[in-house]
């Protein structure tokens, strides 16, 4: 096909020379057809302008030629030609003739070579339609100045100049909104630039779609006219062609209400099918775990926090306490060979995906394990923007497969595009902090995140917009058994930093309060334990994976499955391969909860069998000590249920 700007270029002068007519009529090249060629083709091209948005059939307005060549690949179905010319591949015209094109079935997206032949006309018409709407008073210089400047992207990257004002714009795949809807988002620290590539390549009816955006929406024309579920796979794509066009053909009668996600918790117990209904959640807050000392934490991580109400809760303020109902958006570096390199991260060799967590294990893995406090700050969104920032979660969850850098596609970065695509706030446009702590800043000067619920640290805490680490608590902890017990460590880091059979020796001479707190510390020096051994496998892993040794190869093949079996937490479109597309409808849920259902208890059984093999690649001192602490955790449970029944107290558990 011509280069865009060639088409441009032809358009504007044959619109300045005075050649438009009223509307668009499709004039068949009859030369060389039979009769029944004709006639079928005529057919065609009925079915096609029938289907066509009225006001695009009034805007280009001129006729074009269609024909039939032998000049064009076998796998070719039509391209447009010039400005007024449309031609098919002749090799489809005998089916077509006979009829037999209709139930002639192909692994293309529509179906049938039918369909196919009809979603080709109307995709070559989008893209003349597209090319054509050019400002009423283009000048000629111009015209050619952007036309030096274009690139095989299409618009992107162009002057301003070269892009126009609301709806005095060159083209249609030049619309900001669109961009944002189909993936070629800003680029975040580059203002006013967008993304180069798209990368929601999960769940999409046709991967030629990705190619550019003059692409993406002629592909998206196609199933916009002419699939009648359309709007609830791709529910802000439909809006904007109906809000576009003050039209859309005849839909499916109801979408479910309801988005399906999988979540990546670390119980595998539970199902991880779920589904998340937009109009029960009561607010979306910015969740931001705070900085710690390792290289890639050090400015914090920025997730969403969804607070979604209890069923039968009405929407308002108590909803935040429905703890158990909450979803975090969470995105994260998928690392697939179980090593976190610094230098991958930099160079965007790990995969970014979008997890939904609950908000209850989130709290635990920064509070308790890494000893990281997180804010939750409501974010000032309309009750629309929620909805749609809701739902653009379900489908970059289903679609999106990114790459992750620490410095330039993190995780505000993610989250930030997440936010301004979804809610399409006019605040966020322009937003460009690439850190987690310096987002929240900008958020909080554009009026758009609401700090002062923080203001008020006790009130935060019980109302649930902070949490703190447990660090401080575990101090308070140590504070009580230094008072009873004559120890001589000065820190809780001190106390942690001792052997298990070092800390043993106190259990004894413990009373019933010192018992329990030094039970709440084992537990955080097992924690601990646990967090070092998984440095610990990760590098005997990585440095040992090619030798053949029983134990090694044995604990390697189970790591290999569990990754391979984890990976649809993060990506979940491959539980249904090449079916469908875009967000998941009713139909295909119980295949999804089969799916899920089936690598969930795979999961689980390999869990278990990790826990036994894995404890044969840590070193030997690294094993006792953990050996060490989980006997300290039993005896000094003991002791506590013992004092607790001596002193008149229910037996505990």
């Amino acid at each position: 096909m011509k280069p865009a700007f060639a088409w441009l270029l032809a358009g504007t002068l044959a619109l300045l020379c005075g050649n438009a007519q009223a509307d668009l009529q499709l004039r068949l090249k009859t030369e060389g057809l039979s009769l029944a060629q004709q006639h079928a083709s005529q057919a065609l091209l009925d079915e096609a302008m029938q289907a066509l948005p009225p006001r695009l059939i009034q805007q280009l307005d001129r006729t074009i030629d269609v024909g039939w060549t032998d000049q064009m690949p076998d796998n070719a179905y039509g391209e447009a030609a010039l400005v007024a010319e449309l031609d098919l591949n002749i090799a489809l015209l005998p089916s077509l003739t006979d009829g037999s094109a209709a139930a002639q079935q192909t692994q293309r997206p529509h179906g049938t070579v039918r369909r196919e032949m009809l979603a080709t006309v109307l995709h070559e018409l989008t893209h003349l339609y597209d090319r054509a709407r050019l400002w009423p008073t283009a000048e000629r210089s111009l015209i050619q100045r952007c036309t030096r400047q274009n690139n095989t992207s299409g618009l992107i990257g162009l002057p301003d100049e070269c892009r126009g004002q609301n709806d005095r714009r060159f083209t249609l795949s030049d619309d900001p909104r669109l961009l944002d809807l189909a993936g070629w988002p800003q680029y975040v620290g580059r203002r006013g630039q967008r993304e180069q590539h798209n990368r929601q390549v999960a769940r999409s009816p046709d991967l030629y779609e990705i190619t550019n955006p003059r692409e993406f929406v002629a592909v998206n024309m196609e199933y916009f006219l002419l699939d009648p579920s359309y709007a609830c796979r791709r529910p802000a794509l439909y809006r904007y062609y109906q809000a576009h066009f003050g039209w859309a053909p005849a839909a499916k009668d109801t979408c479910a209400k309801s988005f399906a996600f999988l979540n990546a918790g670390n119980d595998f117990a539970k199902t991880p099918l779920g589904q998340v209904d937009p109009e029960r959640v009561y607010a979306v807050d910015y969740l931001l775990a705070e900085a710690n000392q390792n290289w890639v934490s050090r400015w914090g991580h920025s997730m969403l926090r969804l607070v979604i109400c209890a069923p039968g809760r009405p929407r308002g303020p108590d909803c935040r306490l429905d703890l158990d109902q909450h979803l975090v958006l969470s995105y994260r570096a998928f690392v697939g060979d179980v090593q976190l390199s610094s230098w991958d991260g930099l160079v965007g060799k790990y995969p970014s995906r979008l997890f939904v967590l609950p908000l209850a294990q989130v709290i635990d893995e920064y509070t308790k394990t890494e000893l990281r406090s997180l804010a939750s700050v409501p974010l000032n969104l309309s009750r629309r923007e929620i909805e749609e920032t809701v739902e653009h979660a379900a489908e970059m969850h289903w679609s999106y497969d990114g790459n992750y850098y620490f410095l330039s596609n993190n995780c505000a970065v993610e989250s930030l595009k997440l936010l301004r695509s979804g809610s399409n706030n006019k605040q966020l446009i322009g937003l460009d902090s690439i850190m987690p702590n310096g987002l929240l800043e900008v958020l909080k000067g554009r009026g758009l995140a609401d700090t002062s619920v923080l203001d008020d640290p006790r009130e935060a805490l019980r109302l649930g917009y902070r949490f703190d680490s447990f660090r401080d608590r575990y101090q308070a902890m140590f504070e009580v058994i230094k008072k009873h017990l004559p120890i001589k460590q000065a820190s809780v880091e001190d106390w942690l930093s001792l052997s298990a059979e070092q800390r043993r020796q106190w259990f004894a001479r413990a009373d019933l309060r010192t018992s329990a707190a030094l039970l709440l510390l084992e537990q955080a020096s097992y924690r601990r334990q646990l967090l070092l051994a998984q440095d610990e496998v990760k590098q005997r892993y990585l440095g040992a994976r090619e030798l053949k040794n029983g134990g090694m190869e044995k604990a390697n093949k189970t790591l290999q499955e569990i990754l391979a079996n984890s990976g649809f937490l993060s990506r979940p479109a491959e539980l249904l391969g090449s079916s469908g597309y875009g967000l998941p409808q009713a139909a295909e849920w119980q295949r999804l909860e089969f799916e899920s259902s089936q690598r969930q208890k795979q999961l689980q059984s390999l869990t278990l069998d990790l826990d036994k093999e894995v404890r044969a690649l840590l070193e030997p001192a690294r094993a006792a000590e953990i050996a060490a602490n989980e006997a300290n955790l039993k005896q000094v449970g003991e002791h506590l249920r013992a004092l607790h029944k001596s002193a008149g107290g229910l037996e505990l558990p």
